[in-house]
C-alpha cells in the first residue's frame, strides 16, 4: 500500500457465491484473533426482507442485496488489507487494480437507510397487473370487485375502479385486504 490512510471507511470486499455469511463470520473470528479491532470496525451482508403475497397468505422471505459482496469498516493499512484479503473465501477488493476504493458517504448512506428502510418495513411484492380483478374482502368497499388500474408495491396499495352510486370510482386499498378474482 502506498500512502497509508488514517480514516475508517467502508470498503467492498468480493466473495465467492454463496460464502457471504461464512466471510462475515471468519473475518470477525480473524479481526478478534489477531487484536484488529481498532482497525476492522464492522463487517456486514446488507439483506433486504421482502414480503411476497401469493394465493392471499403473506410470505416473508430474506434476500441479499449485494450476492457475493461483504462490506467492511476499516481504517485500510497493509495489516487490515492483509487480514481481510487473505480470509477464506474472500476473492478481493473492490477497487482499481491492487487498491481498494471506499464507498463515498452518499453511497453509505443509501445502503444504510435501505436495509435500514427494509428492516422496519419490508417490501411487499403484489402478484396483480392492471387489468386483473380484485374483490375487496374488508372495510368499507367490503363484497365490491372491480378491474385493479394502479399496483403501488413501494407502499403495499392497489388503486381499482368500483361502482359507487351508479359511477366507476377509483378507490386504494392495502393488498392485504383484497383477493384476486
Amino acid at each position: 500500500m502506498n500512502g497509508e490512510k488514517k480514516e475508517r471507511r467502508w470498503y467492498i470486499v468480493q466473495t465467492y457465491s454463496g460464502y457471504e455469511n461464512r466471510v462475515k463470520a471468519n473475518l470477525e473470528q480473524r479481526v478478534s484473533t489477531m487484536g484488529m479491532e481498532d482497525k476492522i470496525f464492522n463487517v456486514l451482508v446488507p439483506i433486504e426482507e421482502r414480503v411476497s403475497v401469493k394465493g392471499g397468505k403473506p410470505k416473508r422471505t430474506k434476500r441479499k442485496v449485494f450476492p457475493s459482496y461483504v462490506l467492511v469498516e476499516m481504517i485500510l493499512d497493509d495489516q487490515s488489507w492483509y487480514v481481510v484479503r487473505h480470509t477464506p473465501g474472500v476473492t478481493g477488493f473492490v477497487g482499481a487494480g491492487s487498491s481498494p476504493i471506499p464507498l463515498s458517504e452518499r453511497e453509505v448512506s443509501e445502503i444504510m437507510s435501505k436495509i435500514g428502510k427494509e428492516l422496519a418495513k419490508p417490501k411487499i411484492e403484489i402478484d396483480l397487473q392492471p387489468g386483473d380483478t380484485v374483490r375487496v374482502k374488508s372495510g368499507p368497499f367490503e363484497g365490491q370487485a372491480g378491474p385493479v388500474v394502479e399496483v403501488m408495491e413501494d407502499k403495499g396499495k392497489v388503486r381499482f375502479s368500483v361502482s359507487v352510486f351508479g359511477r366507476d370510482t377509483i378507490v386504494e386499498a392495502d393488498y392485504n385486504d383484497l383477493e384476486k378474482v
